[in-house]
């Protein structure tokens, strides 16, 4: 779906997966710098929006998920993930619950075949499940935004900030409010600061929530019955996950940033040397300059100075070997 805020002074669209909003509105660094000071606002209205109410919402949600959302409060906010049979990360959603109706958005594009799963599963449970991708639309305040929440938004507060559940009809009339806008590469570049996967890129088919670090976070380890717990529970409990997330600081020389799939290997081997993992996302930082979120085999030396593509690197450990 296209943003109404597309036209604002500026705008330049998104590209791939954030087709759709804004990339930048003319200063990449301007717009972090806003954000991290916690004024303006994120346009994600490309995200997927799906609710779920009825009486069994949270106790049916509780058996699919990894997190433990049974008696979830009102207004607390949370996350989980669907897993396949063999543990691999399917669907990364992110929640609040407001007394009547459970809200959730997801990757854009995704929330069909989400909502597909969730069907299949209702049985006899007391549940509704619909996609209100194109009456609502995603939007982000910074931590410590002081901007008022519109009686009309549903609010999720965490500490990254807010995430807001607007009417699409009322999104031009919060962005003359509540300006300036940022757009998602600002957005994108404090997120790889905080080390926060985002699914389909820090994941790939075969990645498990222990390489990313969201066991705690989005996987509760003391429930269980849910689809792919089984791996959950025998990779914490009996072994390690092969491979593990890598924040990287990049050589600020070079002009071109290493973009998702480029290879990692060990700096000392160099170009030629043997693949030991990918970058996953890349970002030009206001502070820190060029960095980096990637996923490596889990014996890869922590100290290990490594290149991205051609780029040199150092690493920082966000998950541990």
């Amino acid at each position: 779906m296209k943003s109404p805020l597309l036209s604002l002074p500026g705008a330049v669209p998104g590209e791939g997966a954030d087709e759709g909003v804004a990339a930048h509105y003319g200063d990449l660094f301007r717009e972090q710098r806003a954000l991290a000071d916690g004024t303006g606002f994120v346009d994600l209205s490309h995200r997927g929006v799906v609710t779920v109410t009825g009486a069994d919402r949270l106790s049916w949600l509780h058996l699919l998920l990894t997190q433990h959302v049974s008696e979830l409060p009102a207004g607390e906010a949370t996350e989980a993930l669907i897993l396949s049979a063999h543990g691999h990360i399917e669907h990364a959603l992110y929640l609040v619950d407001d007394g009547e109706t459970t809200w959730a958005h997801v990757e854009p594009g995704s929330q069909g075949e989400l909502i597909a799963y969730l069907e299949s599963m209702k049985f006899f449970y007391r549940v509704e499940i619909a996609d209100r991708t194109e009456e609502y639309a995603v939007v982000h305040l910074p931590a410590g935004s002081i901007a008022e929440t519109p009686g009309s938004a549903v609010a999720r507060e965490t500490a990254h900030g807010r995430d807001l559940f607007l009417p699409r009809a009322e999104l031009e009339s919060f962005a003359a409010a509540s300006g300036p806008a940022a757009g998602v590469l600002a957005y994108e570049a404090l997120r790889v600061e905080a080390h926060r996967p985002r699914i389909g890129l820090e994941t790939d088919h075969r990645t498990i929530p222990h390489e990313l670090g969201w066991i705690g976070t989005a996987v509760h380890l003391q429930k269980g019955c849910y689809r792919g717990q089984e791996t959950v529970a025998r990779v914490h409990n009996l072994g390690k996950p092969p491979r593990r997330l890598v924040f990287l600081h990049l050589d600020g020389s070079e002009v071109k940033l290493p973009g998702h799939g480029a290879p990692i290997r060990l700096a000392k081997d160099g170009e030629e040397g043997r693949q030991l993992g990918f970058v996953t996302s890349s970002a030009r930082h206001h502070e820190l300059g060029p960095i980096a979120l990637a996923l490596v085999k889990r014996n890869v030396p922590v100290d290990a100075e490594l290149i991205a593509d051609t780029t040199a690197a150092s690493q920082e450990t966000v998950v541990e070997p």
